[in-house]
């Protein structure tokens, strides 16, 4: 008690503290990143990988079965689901539940296994696996943008590839997923007759240009000038320079052009996916963001760039617009957050005027706005973002921040409305309330502390709602048992005027009520019947 003693009063430092979690608070929550959900890891990790030209089989013999035997190195996996489809391998993996850091070396392992896997087995036409950890930054689209065109064109086809680059180089995309964009190839199509004839195969045109359409390093030359570096061009997208490469039979080059035995022309690769408005050609781009990246001012941005881009893109015929918008369920539910704090101070302060006076009333409030900006200095000090399970949180503590206040308020009037001294009646308040107040702002803890102990990926949703509810109730407490005594001592708040004046008023129009009523029935004539 005498540490609480002193704490009381030492008016500077509780308001000082009061000030400096105010402003930390404002601040915290004016920086934190807004976004639709917490930051969750899945525990999920995606292998895609790119063979150019293979057909599925070719795809699960010689991608998919070797990167599935280097994940069986991998410790902790759950299951693996793979698919194997024309130029591509597509391995979902799954991991047990389990920490950040454990799961951290658990990827680090994975990529290690995979890269060694593809060094060694996988053939050297094979792109290098990409490796992608499945979150609920990256595993939904934050945003989607719509490239509409007035035909399926090439002038379609170069606006969207040039959009999906400006929004993959913005400060906070991840990736752009397009749909409906179909990559330009160049395809060779051989002549069975004319290699039927030279007594060649279609594998060795296909090895042939394997050997000539690639870019070759030859080194550095030193001169007395300095070092160059040397390279040959050898990928060109000119149909003509393919027909003229050579071809290639046991290691000798044959007097025999590819235009002799196949035809070369331009064209696009196989739709996958496709995509249209109202019949007409379109290419859908999926924009996922980076982790704890402002949801918010990530689709300003893209809204800013398409405003800016628009009127070039009217010209071309080319319609650019963002279709989904996923901030507008974020915003409402800061908006709601925001209306029911307004709301909910409003309301605490008539009810507590109508039982200990507007004085008290106002000091009982500022509980309100003090538990929740520190509750958001802290979670910003620990990474978290302001999304619809923090605001959920939020929203349920904000009808019990006030709870212990109330009953502090009312123990210290009692005492100051009988001639007590405020800094003695808020320790002996103290003595009396405090363990109550204590174990009942505890047991409402108790009720949602089980809910932060939910597994697997419900129990990461769940989490961040009790926690943040405990937060705030762990505060209020301080503000309390501290910070309103303290400001209840420093400004001198008269108890008994402000609520005697206001029972006096109250009783007074009862009775003046009361009076008139009773008059009016004793002069209200009584009527008599004769029968």
């Amino acid at each position: 008690m005498k540490f609480y003693a002193k704490l009381l009063a030492n008016h500077p430092l509780a308001n000082i503290a009061f000030f400096v979690t105010m402003v930390l608070g404002i601040l915290s929550y004016s920086s934190m990143p807004r976004e639709q959900d917490p930051e969750i890891n899945f525990n999920w990790v995606n292998i895609t990988t790119v063979y150019p030209g293979a057909t599925s089989d070719q795809i699960e013999r010689l991608v998919t079965n070797p990167l599935e035997d280097a994940i069986d190195g991998v410790r902790d996996v759950r299951f693996v689901s793979s698919n194997s489809k024309e130029n591509v391998s597509s391995i979902l993996v799954r991991f047990y539940d389990m920490s950040e850091r454990e799961f951290d070396k658990r990827i680090n392992d994975l990529r290690r296994e995979i890269q060694n896997k593809a060094a060694a087995e996988l053939p050297s036409v094979v792109e290098e696996p990409r490796i992608l950890e499945i979150t609920t930054s990256n595993g939904f689209p934050t945003a989607q943008v719509l490239v509409e065109g007035q035909a399926d064109d090439e002038v379609l086809r170069i606006t969207a590839r040039r959009v999906r680059d400006d929004l993959e180089a913005m400060r906070g995309v991840d990736q752009v997923f397009a749909a409906g964009l179909r990559d330009p190839e160049i395809r060779v199509i051989p002549n069975p007759s004319a290699l039927a004839a030279r007594g060649l195969t279609v594998a060795d045109v296909a090895d042939s240009l394997s050997v000539w359409w690639r870019d070759t390093a030859a080194g550095t030359l030193q001169t007395d000038q300095g070092a160059w570096s040397i390279s040959i061009k050898g990928i060109s997208t000119e149909p003509a320079d393919l027909m003229n490469v050579p071809l290639i039979k046991m290691g000798q080059t044959l007097n025999v052009r590819v235009g002799d035995v196949a035809s070369v022309e331009r064209t696009r690769a196989r739709a996958t996916q496709l995509a249209s408005v109202d019949g007409m050609a379109a290419v859908s781009l999926a924009v996922t963001k980076k982790a704890k990246v402002n949801t918010l001012d990530l689709v300003a941005d893209i809204q800013a760039y398409i405003a800016e881009k628009s009127p070039a893109w009217n010209q071309q015929g080319i319609k650019v617009s963002l279709s989904d918008d996923q901030t507008v369920p974020t915003r409402n539910a800061i908006n709601v957050m925001e209306t029911n704090a307004l709301y909910g101070a409003v309301l605490v302060m008539l009810v507590s005027w109508v039982f200990v006076g507007w004085r008290i009333a106002l000091l009982i409030t500022l509980g309100i706005p003090f538990s929740l900006l520190a509750t958001f200095a802290v979670l910003n000090s620990l990474g978290s973002t302001v999304n619809v399970s923090v605001l959920l949180g939020v929203v349920i503590a904000l009808g019990m921040l006030v709870d212990d206040a109330v009953v502090m308020a009312e123990a210290i009037y009692y005492r100051v409305s009988r001639g007590q001294n405020p800094m003695q009646a808020a320790l002996d308040s103290f003595k009396e309330v405090g363990a109550p107040v204590v174990a009942s702002v505890a047991t409402t803890m108790a009720a949602f502390l089980p809910l932060m102990l939910l597994p697997g990926i419900v129990g990461k949703f769940m989490f961040i709602i009790p926690f943040v509810v405990t937060l705030a109730l762990a505060i209020s407490l301080i503000e309390a048992f501290w910070m309103m005594p303290v400001h209840i001592s420093a400004i001198g708040v008269q108890f008994q005027s402000d609520k005697t004046t206001w029972h006096d008023r109250f009783n007074t129009r009862i009775r003046i009520g009361y009076g008139k009523a009773l008059a009016y029935v004793l002069r209200r004539p009584t009527r008599s019947s004769s029968g």
